[in-house]
Parts: C-alpha cells; sequence; structure tokens
C-alpha cells in the first residue's frame, strides 16, 4: 500500500496536470473561433469555384486539347497522396483518423498494382506513416513556426504539387485532411484535386435548382480561362483543406483536454479517498497501540 507522503504527492502531481489541460482547453477554445470562422468562408469560394469550373468544362467536355490539370495525363499508374495533419499532437484521433485513411487508401492502390507516393503536410502524419511507408514518402512540409495558416502557406504546397506534376512524377493526386463538422465531430475526407473532379450537372438538379439557368460567354475563350484558373483552384483546394483541418485540430484538442481535465478531477477524487481511508486506518493502529500499552501497563 502507498504511504501518506506517495498519495500526497500523486494528487499534487494530478492536480497540476489538470491546471494545464484546462489552461490548454481554454487557449483551443479562443483558437477554435477564429480557425472555425476562416474555414467557414473559405467553403463558399471553394464551392464556387467547382461551379464555375464546371460551368467551363461542360462546354468542352469531349474536346481535345484540353488542359491535362483537367483530363488528366491518360493514365492512371502513380497516385500522390497529400497527407495534411498538424504539428503537435494532444488532440485525441484527430491525425490518427487522417493517416488512418490515407494509409487504408494506399494499400487499395498498392493491392491494385499502381505506385503511391506521399507527401506530408505536418509532422503528425509524418511520424505514423514512416513506421509502414517510410520509402514512398517523397517530401515532408511543417508548419509548425506558421500561427494563423495563409494562402501563401497552401500556394507554395499547390507550387510543389505543379512541379511534380509538370514532371510527370504521379498521375493523380489527392489531399487527407479532416472536415469540421463541430467541436466533437470532425470528418476525415479525401479529395481528389488532380485531375479536377469536375461535378457533373443532372438535368433534375437543373430544374430543382431555384431561379434561371444563365448563360455565359467567356473572354477570352475557355481554354486560356482554364490554363488560368485551374493552377489556382489547386491552391484554393489544398487552403481549404489546410483551414478545415486548423478548426478541426483545436475543436479536437478542445475536446480532448476537456476529457483530460475531468478525468484529472476523477482521479483527484480517489486518490484523496484513499489517502483519508489510509489516513484514517493508520490513526486508529495508533490509537489501538496506545490503548494495548496501556492495559499493558
Amino acid at each position: 500500500m502507498a504511504s501518506l507522503k506517495d498519495l500526497r504527492n500523486r494528487i499534487a502531481s494530478v492536480k497540476a496536470t489538470q491546471k494545464i489541460t484546462k489552461a490548454m482547453q481554454m487557449v483551443a477554445a479562443a483558437k477554435l473561433r477564429r480557425a472555425q470562422a476562416a474555414a467557414e468562408s473559405a467553403r463558399p469560394y471553394a464551392e464556387r469555384m467547382d461551379e464555375v469550373l464546371a460551368g467551363l468544362a461542360a462546354s468542352l467536355r469531349g474536346a481535345e486539347g484540353a488542359p491535362p490539370l483537367m483530363v488528366g495525363t491518360g493514365k492512371d499508374e502513380v497516385h500522390l497522396l497529400i497527407v495534411a495533419t498538424a504539428d503537435r499532437g494532444l488532440c485525441g484521433a484527430f491525425n490518427s483518423s487522417i493517416v488512418r485513411l490515407a494509409r487504408e487508401h494506399a494499400q487499395r492502390l498498392l493491392a491494385d498494382g499502381k505506385e503511391v507516393k506521399i507527401l506530408c503536410v505536418g509532422r503528425k502524419g509524418f511520424d505514423q506513416l514512416r513506421r509502414t511507408h517510410r520509402e514512398r514518402i517523397i517530401d515532408t512540409i511543417s508548419l509548425r513556426d506558421v500561427k494563423q495558416v495563409g494562402f501563401s502557406n497552401a500556394k507554395e504546397i499547390a507550387e510543389k504539387v505543379l512541379g511534380l506534376f509538370e514532371e510527370e512524377a504521379f498521375d493523380v493526386a489527392t489531399v487527407f485532411y479532416a472536415r469540421f463538422r463541430s467541436v466533437v465531430s470532425q470528418i476525415p475526407t479525401a479529395q481528389q484535386i488532380i485531375p479536377a473532379q469536375i461535378p457533373d450537372v443532372v438535368e433534375g438538379e437543373e430544374q430543382a435548382s431555384s431561379g434561371p439557368t444563365a448563360l455565359y460567354e467567356y473572354e477570352p475563350d475557355e481554354y486560356e480561362i482554364l490554363e488560368e484558373l485551374l493552377p489556382r483552384n489547386i491552391a484554393v483546394q489544398i487552403f481549404r483543406a489546410l483551414l478545415e483541418n486548423a478548426a478541426s485540430e483545436q475543436g479536437a484538442r478542445m475536446s480532448a483536454m476537456d476529457n483530460a481535465t475531468r478525468n484529472a478531477g476523477e482521479m483527484i477524487d480517489k486518490l484523496t479517498l484513499t489517502y483519508n481511508r489510509t489516513r484514517q486506518a493508520q490513526i486508529t493502529k495508533e490509537l489501538i497501540e496506545i490503548i494495548s500499552g496501556a492495559e499493558a501497563l
């Protein structure tokens, strides 16, 4: 049985840990509001970009000379997986869920005889993937020193991806991230960005949409516009993934630290009860010894 001094030290240690987890929870809550607002603001822009690309692609469907970023290289042999995770831990299963989705996707591709290359954005993804896919990791990008993710960070990653595509280093690129739903719900998501996934316009959906359908004439022509928009769309989709990840990370950390704080409180209660019982038993033992000694005299 632990001594009273050991129990006191353990109670003090758990109380110190509880203060740290409580402080981390409050910091995560403060950061979450800004990150959530940024992620929600980026969604309409990314969705509108998809709509514009869909409208442009509809007029070029089946035409020759379409941009490679839209139609691909014509092959499906080499896949680039862009795994976006956090650079820090203590955020529950946030990083593990993204890595698990990427690892399962990689296993399916390898089973089909495809070649897989991995670009890690965030140290935690690299730390987990190097255990099983070290030889497939081509680079790691850390955003640890970035206080607030900006479009310039996404543009640097997009330029690296586009450079690899121009070198014909891969045929298909997919980004993995966690889409923010709420503090307790972050959805691991895989989104193909090269070739661009252009949503098909269904006739029934056109009739169900509110308002008349607008017809656009483009100047310059669709080819020149797509040559400009498609590379920008890569940066936009990566930026959206980074913002969703930032909000999801803070939400997951807030939830994890809240659970840790409550668990520490329960542990303190149990240790305090054990301490009081041990102290009472020790006092009772000492009283029995004193009474037994007095009776012996």
